[in-house]
């Protein structure tokens, strides 16, 4: 196995992705780390921060190298902890350029920054790795239940979200020239976990990411780790192949009474907004009976703004 024009041998190897520099002349570097066992068997990649604010992914994967659970007995873990370093540095969500990351896939030699770094992930880390986990946070301050992502389309993802665990699979179409797309078309099976929100870290996101990932882990025969294993509560899963989001129906100010990963029934009331002058409530009810798998957290809001996001229709594994 050659990354980025180096030979991996067995143990452990820390290479650094070096695309490009900053407008000072300071180049910054990607660390990629990886551990090989002599054993062979699949190689696996665990990635996080493509969106530079999304901060709890990159403490899951932290956690994971921390506690050495990266290190396979079989086969190869491939980790990047922090995708998109120049976000993470401004702890904004884009690149330099302006441009999302995950919408320029597979990217370009000739193409923008973002464009030309999602060419590299692609040509020099991609091709090694048989399967993927790419783990996120909701946007602003939309707070994700625990939940794992997959497309319907490819069946592999679903068997590996059962194993991962999460109370919520969710089917979600994979969007054009994202990183899940550009990795699903060349037949490596990814998931992605979503879990919290941008700007902050959960304890009980990262513990159930990391069981999930564990167990992914052990299913894949990269580690045996039956102690670990033991701790982990199953819970039922659910299959959310509809959902749909429930909109402020004015600007204001935002309450939630409803807590997040709750079954509700059609138009019970799940928060409301006012103006700050004292004046009338408008009541958010469900548009049907579902479970919440994400609310805004924002005291404020503009009237259209996304409050909760919830199943429609739902199948119990």
């Amino acid at each position: 196995m050659t990354i980025l024009g180096q030979d991996i041998k067995y143990g452990k190897t820390i290479l650094n992705l070096d695309i490009a520099k900053l407008h000072t002349g300071t180049p910054l570097d990607v660390p990629v780390i990886i551990e090989r066992a002599k054993k062979p068997g699949p190689t696996i990649l665990l990635t996080a921060g493509i969106h530079g604010n999304e901060i709890n992914g990159i403490e899951i994967v932290r956690q994971i190298i921390q506690k050495k659970y990266n290190v396979p007995q079989q086969g190869t873990i491939i980790c990047m902890p922090v995708v998109n370093v120049f976000g993470f540095i401004n702890q904004e969500r884009k690149f330099p350029d302006g441009r999302d990351l995950n919408r320029v896939f597979p990217g370009g030699k000739k193409g923008s920054l973002a464009a030309r770094f999602a060419h590299a992930i692609m040509t020099q880390i991609i091709p090694h790795i048989d399967y993927c986990i790419d783990y996120h946070t909701g946007g602003g301050q939309r707070f994700n239940y625990s939940q794992v992502r997959i497309d319907s389309t490819y069946p592999k993802t679903l068997e590996l979200a059962k194993v991962f665990g999460s109370k919520f699979i969710v089917n979600s179409p994979i969007l054009e020239k994202s990183f899940r797309k550009s990795v699903s078309l060349l037949g490596k099976p990814i998931i992605l976990f979503e879990g919290g929100k941008t700007l902050d870290l959960d304890r009980i996101v990262t513990h159930r990411a990391i069981e999930g990932t564990l167990s992914v882990l052990h299913h894949l025969g990269c580690r045996t780790q039956k102690e670990e294993l033991k701790s982990i509560a199953r819970i039922p899963q659910h299959y959310i192949t509809q959902s749909t989001w429930v909109r402020s129906p004015k600007s204001g100010m935002y309450r939630s009474f409803t807590k997040l990963g709750t079954f509700v029934e059609k138009k019970q009331i799940l928060g409301s907004v006012s103006d700050p002058f004292g004046g009338k409530e408008k009541s958010v009810k469900a548009p049907n009976a579902g479970y919440i798998i994400c609310q805004n957290h924002a005291p404020v809001v503009n009237q259209g703004d996304a409050l909760f996001h919830i199943s429609e229709e739902v199948q119990t594994l």
